[in-house]
């Protein structure tokens, strides 16, 4: 199979690296919940569905829960989503609803199997509105194996951005994105809930005071990834007018032995036939543990499988299927590089140090002097092994370890989320950012500005805000005032904050945030920080 594999003994490891800042969620949104003021008249709404009652704290009006799709269960799995059964009566919209199905990890400890997971959460401020406002659909990460929008507690965002903000569920791993010769879009369910829930906000926007002209789509990590491929799926036309990617990007992919040791280069994308192929070879492996019957027809036998029994394989099935189906027809890839993209402004960005987090994978983060030679080597082979030791001597950093992590954060994040950039300023205003607070709140000790570590300056992870410097919540403040203004009008600037430009199609600059005590926000030249020149000529 060409579909890259993390055997089961580096699925812990995979989970723990990749959602690195979740360990340190805390599960206190039943708690929050628990401190909502009795609803009153303005908790009640009506959608196309029927009645919900919502709760207010504090600024905010939440609807957590709210079925945006049918529940993909029984015949329904690996079916693009259904519309959702009416219902009579008010319904409580209140409590959380089930994670999609994953592996225990950090974010999700006891894992979940319940496939009753399309639903979304949305939170308005309590103020009423003087006119529509703008909304953010927020996608979340998770390596598309894990995660869940329940995660992402939204009200700082929407109070004070004076937005409406919708958190997603969309269905993970095996389950979002299996195929199998023959199985109606094969490999893109996940992406088909993404646009089913955005077709939602667009029905029933003005219930919650939303502008439907007005939706920004925005996501971290492969929710970043999720929203590119949005930019370039025809079937997502006229769901959003904005978008924000933050550490994810069509361009994403890696070099061998970059991510992890023993990983062939890849990417998040892979053709519809080898998703297909994988699936039947998966299957064949998989009769017996999946109880078929004999003369039992395949996919009849996996639709009635247990969910615990195939959440074991779900990392077989983690990338994004293209061609053959109306909703990705090309790979994102080669959309955004041949302009085939929704013409909508982009802001983008990744953290400066982002591939700290996947040190631990190298010998637990021990590497010495001696590895970093052998490390270059393994990823781009000996000839450019040279160049690339020249272009990073081990000399100018304070470690091996370090050089290394400057060298796959170029390679891996900062220079492909700045391609994508080049690609959409031809056409659209793109504004870049570099996330530099060294000390996030949720920075494992060491890892610098790491992957996913700027999330809780934008959301309450798990119910929870992590206590800041007087710096940090300065900063955690201009980048909610910068990002709601972009959703509100698709430019970020405004009062109390540094004038953000609209990046080059020639030479991606854009903003370093940090808090005052590190420098503040300032102006940085991304690609020319990250080497991504060398890596262009590298590749060409």
């Amino acid at each position: 199979m060409t579909t890259t594999r993390i055997t089961r003994s580096k699925l812990r490891l995979a989970v723990a690296l990749a959602l690195l800042p979740a360990a340190l969620l805390v599960n206190s949104a039943a708690a929050a919940q628990s401190e909502s003021a009795p609803p009153t008249d303005a908790n009640v709404v009506r959608t196309d569905a029927g009645v919900l009652r919502g709760a207010t704290s504090g600024g905010a009006r939440v609807f957590n829960g709210v079925p945006y799709a049918a529940p993909p269960v029984g015949g329904l799995r690996w079916k693009a989503p259904q519309p959702v059964k009416p219902w009579q009566g008010e319904r409580e919209a209140v409590k959380l609803s089930s994670a999609c199905p994953q592996s225990a990890n950090p974010e999700v400890p006891d894992g979940s199997t319940d496939e009753d997971c399309l639903y979304l959460n949305i939170t308005t401020p309590a103020a009423q509105a003087t006119h529509p406002r703008a909304i953010v659909v927020w996608i979340p990460g998770g390596g598309f194996f894990s995660g869940a929008g329940n995660s992402y507690g939204a009200a700082k965002l929407a109070t004070r951005g004076d937005v409406v903000v919708v958190t997603m569920n969309y269905r993970l791993g095996i389950f979002g994105f299996f195929g199998y010769p023959g199985l109606a879009g094969s490999g893109t369910y996940g992406i088909q809930d993404q646009q089913a829930a955005l077709r939602w906000v667009q029905r029933n926007a003005r219930a919650f005071g939303g502008d439907p002209r007005n939706v920004t789509v925005a996501g971290e990590s492969a929710g970043g990834m999720s929203v590119c491929a949005q930019l370039t799926s025809p079937t997502a036309t006229g769901l959003f007018s904005k978008a924000v990617m933050q550490s994810g990007s069509c361009a994403f992919n890696w070099a061998d032995n970059s991510q992890y040791p023993g990983q062939a280069a890849d990417s998040p994308w892979v053709s519809q036939s080898t998703v297909q192929n994988n699936g039947k070879e998966w299957a064949a492996a998989s009769k017996k543990d999946l109880g078929c019957k004999p003369g039992q027809a395949v996919l009849s036998c996996l639709r009635a499988a247990n969910p615990a029994v195939l959440v074991d394989s779900t990392l077989n099935f983690t990338q994004v299927a293209y061609g053959g189906t109306a909703v990705l027809p090309l790979s994102p890839a080669k959309a955004m590089k041949a302009g085939l993209f929704h013409r909508v402004p982009v802001l983008s960005g990744n953290n400066h140090d982002e591939a700290s987090a996947w040190m631990a994978a190298f010998n637990g983060g021990k590497i010495t002097d001696a590895d970093y030679p052998r490390l270059v080597t393994d990823m781009v082979g000996a000839a450019d092994a040279k160049k690339v030791l020249r272009e990073y001597p081990l000399a100018k950093y304070e470690s091996a370890k370090a050089a290394w992590t400057v060298v796959t954060t170029d390679r891996i994040w900062s220079c492909t989320q700045i391609a994508n950039d080049q690609q959409a300023a031809r056409k659209v205003p793109v504004y870049a950012y570099e996330f530099a607070d060294k000390h996030s709140p949720i920075t494992q000790p060491g890892n610098g500005a790491a992957h996913a570590v700027e999330l809780p300056y934008l959301f309450s992870l798990g119910g929870y805000d992590f206590p800041m410097t007087d710096g940090q919540q300065r900063l955690s403040e201009q980048m909610l005032d910068y990002w709601t203004a972009f959703a509100r009008t698709g430019n970020p600037n405004g009062p109390d904050r540094p004038q953000w430009a609209p990046a080059s199609k020639h030479a991606i600059t854009g903003l370093s945030l940090a808090p005052a005590e590190q420098g503040g926000i300032k102006k940085v030249a991304l690609q020319t920080e990250h080497h991504c020149d060398f890596w262009a000529g590298l590749s060409s």
